[in-house]
């Protein structure tokens, strides 16, 4: 019997599903909705093409002649409404679409601090396509740019500008960079790597207000450090997930959408996958959002699967981020922060890795964290499954690398 199946969202997750909903049902019809509208693009290349790293065409994943080969229907509109005792959808343009199994994957969308004047033009995410437009013209015109958060995102906008020779300025409200990536040690570093590269940070303050001059640059309070100054502002400053069409829908929802291991929400025929769905995580949370690239493709995966009537268990999320900036390789995975481990080991400086801190919990490898050598990144794939699992590894740390090479886990 063939299934009428929905996707809500064209990035990492509906793209996932899309493929694997077609290795197990070749037949029944796909309709694929998108809010954006064009080609579908890598959110996390942005950066990359901002500093000239990538070329503009790279950004894209599928064309028109993808989707025909998959048997797609593309629509590029938005989603108003949804009906889950009707099984319907309804569009911004007035069309309802009718169906036996939905996916809603809608991502998310970047968020502003609650801080006065932070809505004014030339002020800017680096989220969208359109951002990515918009930062090229600033970049190339302008000289400075003041950022607000520093999260990965924020940080690969500083390296980006400072590669292209503005002069840069972070805020951040924490009292260390990258709180939600790297440890003490390695947020202390990447600060001075920043430093280094004539990036002015600022730690433990919060952005007051913000005030537009007559010349269009804008005047920053930064309290505790007075005045600063920049030509335009770019804000990662967190990101809220795109479900608000769901309201009276029947479908559960928190600041994301709650899933089971099949990626089922509260209502047995709609599935959520990606930076909109909680599901559970390897370390037995029930329900954890990891607005994580890696995270979203296995989850539209294991949705794909199942909306096509297979009967596949997530294993469950791990963190993991990878990016090169400020002439440094910087990565984490698991749990690396000392309140949630209790034992680690630091790599000696003649490993050639850098800082890299491998992190126990209960005799387990919980997590490790980086800042340093390219070369030391491929611990985290042979560890990846290591934690995953919770296997048990007798081996001393410092011969943990090579020891992994001779051995094989399942990823």
């Amino acid at each position: 019997m063939l299934l009428k199946a929905v996707i809500i969202g064209n990035g990492a997750a509906g793209l996932a599903a899309v493929r694997s909903f077609r290795k197990y049902d070749k037949e029944s019809p796909i309709t694929l909705i998108s809010k954006e509208g064009g080609e579908p693009y890598s959110r996390v290349l942005i950066p990359y093409v901002l500093r000239g790293k990538l070329s503009y065409d790279k950004l894209f994943l599928w064309d028109s002649a993808k989707f025909k080969e998959l048997g797609v229907v593309y629509e590029e509109d938005t989603v108003t409404k949804i009906s889950s005792s009707e099984n319907r959808v309804e569009l911004e343009s007035g069309k309802t679409l009718d169906y036996d199994t939905l996916l809603i994957a809608s991502g998310s969308k970047a968020l502003n601090p609650p801080v006065p004047g932070i809505n004014r033009s030339g002020i800017y995410h680096m989220w969208t396509r359109k951002d990515l437009d918009a930062l090229k013209t600033e970049c190339a015109s302008k000289k400075s740019v003041l950022i607000i958060g520093s999260g990965f995102v924020s940080l690969q906008a500083a390296w980006s500008a400072r590669s292209l020779g503005l002069e840069v300025t972070l805020v951040e409200i924490a009292d260390r960079l990258m709180p939600l990536v790297l440890d003490e040690m390695g947020s202390t570093i990447m600060k001075e790597q920043m430093e280094k590269s004539d990036v002015k940070v600022y730690t433990s303050t919060i952005t007051e207000n913000i005030s537009k001059n007559e010349d269009g640059s804008f005047s920053i309070a930064l309290k505790d450090k007075g005045i600063v100054s920049a030509d335009f502002i770019i804000v990662g400053a967190g990101v809220g997930a795109n479900i608000g069409f769901l309201e009276g829908s029947g479908i559960e929802t928190g600041r994301t959408i709650p899933v089971d291991a099949y990626m089922r929400t509260n209502v047995p025929n709609v599935y959520a996958a990606g930076d909109a769905a909680a599901g559970p995580s390897a370390y037995g949370d029930e329900h954890v959002t990891h607005a994580l690239w890696p995270t979203a493709v296995e989850m539209g995966n294991i949705a794909g699967a199942n909306m096509a009537g297979q009967n596949i268990q997530y294993s469950g999320s791990l963190n993991m981020n990878v990016t090169q900036m400020f002439h440094v390789t910087v990565a984490s995975m698991g749990k690396f922060n000392d309140a949630d481990i209790d034992d680690s080991y630091v790599y000696e400086a003649e490993a050639g890795k850098g800082y890299c801190k491998l992190c126990y919990k209960n005799g387990l490898i919980t997590g490790i964290c980086l800042v340093g050598t390219p070369e030391a990144v491929s611990l985290f794939g042979k560890l990846r499954p290591i934690i995953r699992k919770h296997l048990a590894v007798k081996c001393p740390p410092a011969k943990l690398d090579a020891f992994l090479s001779m051995r094989f886990f399942e990823k």
